[in-house]
């Protein structure tokens, strides 16, 4: 498989994992999250993957408020960054183990559309489609997502013009996006990202993902990443794959061993590499045309 010569560099800023109290660099309130991809772009990130938290406590939140607030301060910058929105939240399920029907705090399950208010109301230039259902590490949490929850959301996501991007953690999750792709749900360019090391989903395991990106549908455009100290070796596996690179603090704490990072300085090292490799990060415009996006306002 060749390697990507146009490489679009994503920075994942915050996320929902408990990360807060062990970084002072996570991003937690909507001006330190909008500081932080005004940080990341200009470091060479050409999509800022957001997620938003409660101010107050730095729990994971889905509040469109809290969205349209992040997304304000970005363009009130004048910041040139393509917005991918998270629409993963909504689907934790954590259950009694002894008596499997009763939630356990944790929970927050709803349907399909009720993941996309934000979407609805930003109209981002892309929105996260999570693609199947996960035991999402140990103990008992799940993520759910079924498979009429997907249809659900694919086509609201489609009548309102933004672009999914699939976020597949298995290979079962990667047959299926390619299912929703035959029934018409999605639009081309399709755009994958591989979420690898994630327990328990696929593993980073160079050989897995190389198997996922010969399953992927002809002129999708995909990335991956992998979790901690693999995620600068992944810029690299991704690019030699012909893939785009995901980085940023949502995934990975550190520069190196016991050096807390930021969100800039891990796209810095995702830059040296991508050009280490012979090739050249892509503008935000290159990624909009590559991504298949509407031109900036």
């Amino acid at each position: 498989m060749p390697v990507n010569q146009d490489v679009i560099i994503t920075c994942a800023l915050t996320g929902a994992g408990d990360t807060v109290g062990r970084s002072p660099h996570v991003p937690v309130t909507p001006a330190q999250i909008a500081a932080s991809a005004v940080e990341a772009a200009g470091a060479g990130a050409a999509v800022v993957h957001i997620h938003v938290r409660e101010p107050e406590t730095g729990a994971p939140s889905r509040d469109p408020r809290l969205y349209r607030e992040v997304v304000e301060r970005i363009r009130e910058t004048g910041t040139d960054v393509v917005i991918n929105l998270t629409a993963g939240m909504g689907g934790d399920l954590v259950i009694d183990p002894e008596a499997p029907l009763r939630q356990l705090p944790g929970t927050d399950l709803v349907g399909g559309l009720d993941r996309l208010p934000h979407v609805e109301d930003l109209l981002p230039d892309i929105c996260t489609l999570d693609c199947g259902s996960l035991n999402f590490g140990d103990g008992s949490n799940l993520y759910v997502s079924t498979p009429d929850m997907l249809r659900t959301g694919a086509k609201r996501i489609q009548e309102l013009g933004v672009r999914p991007e699939l976020e597949i953690f298995d290979t079962g999750q990667l047959w299926f996006a390619k299912q929703l792709l035959a029934e018409g749900l999605l639009d081309d360019p399709t755009v994958f990202q591989l979420c690898m090391g994630i327990p328990w989903g696929a593993p980073a395991d160079p050989g897995v993902l190389q198997a996922m990106v010969t399953m992927l549908p002809q002129g999708a455009q995909w990335a991956s990443f992998a979790l901690g100290r693999m995620q600068m070796p992944w810029v690299a596996q991704s690019i030699l794959l012909g893939g785009h690179v995901r980085v940023g603090l949502e995934d990975n704490l550190y520069l190196g061993k016991g050096v807390k990072a930021t969100n800039g300085q891990l796209v810095e090292c995702a830059v040296r590499i991508t050009e280490s490799l012979g090739s050249r990060v892509a503008t935000p415009d290159e990624a909009r045309e590559k991504l298949g996006l509407r031109p900036r306002a």
